[in-house]
């Protein structure tokens, strides 16, 4: 009996030890939350894979055994927002440790000018990223008689909720070819919402600034006739002058059913944006496994947009202050000075 209490206790001892150790080998559980949009465009699937990639939580196999390829401890998540604005400014609360963009919106909020112009300029606002280009849409119902900018006269247009990036370029554009709110019958719904409306005969036309193809826009199409609405060249010229954050770009042909030629449009960068006071060491972590060949073939698998998510393109229309932590990364990969 004797020898059997000594045999459980020296079990107990190594079971202890082994345990110990395993504990110490672990690393801490790190929560990192990336502030994305609403459920009905980009930015929130987008940030679905990033969060899923740079994830490595305690407890998983390494990434060369099959496991998450991560930053180890790492617990990232996707929450919908707003958009634009509501990130940025709960980032600079700490309310979320980062969040998606739009260049304007995160350069006007670090620097209290533009449409943030009179508030507090959120200081502590950095740069991880710049992802892709977000695409000026402006979605109309076939039957509205809506061929340019100019028709959203008196018509019932949704220029996307309080918070969100679209509302912010929406109001440029419409000032850009001369219309005021006055001259609309203005809503205020998510693309989601604007495209039930408009389905169901309550809108005439919407305004989204994303990713393109957006889901709300291929599913809404697929339901009943829409038209995208082309921006003119002397909308075009006025919000492509320098110090802009608008450049020309282009949607396919076949984008979304019924747009038989390409159309003529606006973008805008979609910035990925932490604060000052997140660890470098974290951000490094950070920056170095959203650009590794795991999260690139995520991304370009998982959503057409992340086709265009490209490490080159990294700093492209970074106009606020990079992180520390990314910018290591990007000096000790040859793109940063």
């Amino acid at each position: 009996m004797r020898l059997l209490r000594r045999a459980l206790a020296l079990l107990a001892g190594i079971v202890m030890s082994l345990g110990a150790a395993h504990a110490q080998d672990e690393s801490p559980l790190v929560f990192f939350r990336i502030g994305n949009g609403s459920t009905a465009g980009t930015y929130y699937p987008i940030g679905g894979i990033i969060a899923t990639a740079i994830s490595n939580p305690p407890g998983g196999s390494p990434c060369d055994e099959g496991g998450a390829c991560g930053v180890p401890g790492l617990l990232a998540s996707a929450l919908a927002s707003a958009g634009s604005v509501a990130n940025v400014e709960s980032v600079g609360k700490g309310v979320i440790e980062s969040g998606f963009a739009q260049a304007d919106v995160a350069y006007w909020a670090q620097t209290g000018t533009g449409n943030f112009a009179g508030l507090p300029p959120i200081e502590n606002l950095r740069a991880i990223a710049n992802l892709y280009p977000e695409a000026l849409h402006i979605v109309a119902r076939a039957d509205a008689g809506i061929a340019g900018i100019g028709d959203l006269r008196g018509k019932r247009v949704s220029l996307d909720e309080p918070g969100s990036g679209t509302l912010v370029d929406a109001r440029l554009v419409l000032d850009a070819a001369g219309l005021k709110d006055r001259d609309l019958t203005v809503m205020h719904l998510p693309a989601a919402r604007a495209a039930v409306a408009m389905r169901d005969g309550d809108l005439d036309a919407f305004f989204f600034v994303g990713g393109y193809p957006a889901p709300a826009i291929s599913q809404l199409a697929g339901q009943i006739d829409v038209t995208l609405v082309p921006i003119a060249d002397e909308v075009a010229d006025k919000l492509t002058t320098d110090g802009s954050f608008f450049i020309r770009d282009t949607l396919p042909r076949n984008t979304y059913r019924g747009m038989q030629t390409d159309l003529t449009t606006l973008s805008v960068g979609a910035l990925w944006v932490t604060s000052a006071e997140q660890p470098d060491d974290l951000i490094y972590a950070i920056t170095r496994v959203l650009w590794n060949d795991n999260t690139m073939r995520q991304l370009e698998y998982g959503h057409p947009i992340g086709k265009r998510i490209r490490r080159e393109n990294a700093l492209k229309g970074v106009a606020v202050p990079l992180h520390p932590g990314a910018a290591r990364y990007y000096r000790e990969a040859g793109l940063l000075r």
